[in-house]
């Protein structure tokens, strides 16, 4: 009948429990379903003598100048093995090489008074400003976040967490640089962009050239491929109240 260690904690107690001995487990498959088993056990090499059928011994089944080793061994290969898990679940998926790649980002903030409101990086004159750990400028972060999609990456709030103290107040065009440099780094250029912004006020008509231009400058790219349009929420909803904010952006990449 097969040899089956308890689970105890991380590991198994080779070194804190018994020996189980059962008729019901009668083939590894039975034995490594119920708990962890090494091997069939080989009776002649049996460290510890084999106990009635259903009894437990509280004794360890190895002498206690073996069991310290062993236990710093078990600790640190499971740790090793958790932290090679941890990295390979964080890193992303080879990217693989495509024509053409599509990415859409969404963004939304709240509109909050005593806060500047900055739209594509362009001042715009308003009695509400968005709230965010940012500038809060929903185009540029809108547009990031579509660029990080087309790639496969993380988006912003990962790259650029409101947790970590440097991007308190920090002007959106070095997330879109960013976005840019990796965009460049994998071997793309931007086909096109169209962005949606989503406002009741102010009326964004006076200044959307200017918006334009500062998107096709940290962009790098031609006013042709750069479209950006304006739609109010028909004083619907927080957006239509005027007291937030948001955008849509699609962007195509093309393989350099």
């Amino acid at each position: 009948m097969p040899l089956v260690y308890e689970k105890i904690g991380i590991f198994p107690s080779i070194y804190t429990s018994s020996l189980r001995f059962s008729t019901k487990l009668s083939s590894i498959p039975a034995a490594m379903a119920s708990s962890l088993f090494f091997s069939t056990p080989i009776p002649t090499k049996l460290i510890s003598k084999q106990k009635p059928f259903s009894h437990h011994s509280s004794n360890p089944l190895l002498p206690q100048s073996t069991i310290k080793p062993l236990r710093s061994l078990v600790v640190s290969t499971a740790a090793a093995i958790e932290a090679e898990t941890e990295t390979s679940s964080s890193n992303s998926t080879p990217l693989k090489s495509l024509p053409f790649r599509v990415g859409h980002g969404f963004d939304l903030h709240r509109l909050e008074p005593g806060y500047p409101l900055i739209i594509g990086g362009i001042n715009i004159p308003h009695d509400r400003g968005c709230e965010a750990h940012s500038d809060g400028d929903v185009l540029l972060h809108c547009v990031v976040d579509a660029i990080l999609g087309a790639l496969g990456l993380p988006d912003i709030g990962q790259i650029f967490p409101d947790t970590d103290p440097k991007w308190k107040g920090a002007p959106s065009s070095v997330f879109m640089e960013e976005a840019v440099r990796l965009m460049h780094e994998a071997g793309y250029e931007l086909g096109n962009l169209d962005a949606t912004l989503i406002l009741q006020r102010p009326k964004v008509s006076p200044h959307k050239e200017s918006i334009r231009a500062n998107l096709c400058k940290l962009l790098g790219a031609d006013p042709s491929v750069v479209n950006l349009k304006a739609k109010t929420h028909e004083k619907v909803d927080s957006l239509g109240e005027n007291r937030s904010i948001a955008a849509h952006t699609v962007v195509l990449l093309m393989k350099k």
